[in-house]
């Protein structure tokens, strides 16, 4: 299970709905805050309808 409020971009990176992407996750965190929920993805630049099905993988605790 990767957390989405302290994983690296590489850790997100190998989930494979987010590859290539962990660098904007990292960053959208930075600039807003912590993710309350994994359907917050959505709102990254990038990821809209492309995370599906990486929920299984993630948490926010």
């Amino acid at each position: 299970m990767i957390n989405l409020n302290s994983a690296t971009a590489a850790e997100l990176d190998e989930v494979p709905q987010l590859s290539g992407h962990g660098f904007e996750i990292v960053r959208y965190r930075d600039e807003r805050g912590r993710f309350n929920e994994v359907r917050q993805l959505e709102e990254v630049p990038g990821l809209a309808g492309k995370w599906d099905g990486a929920e299984s993988n993630l948490s926010v605790d």
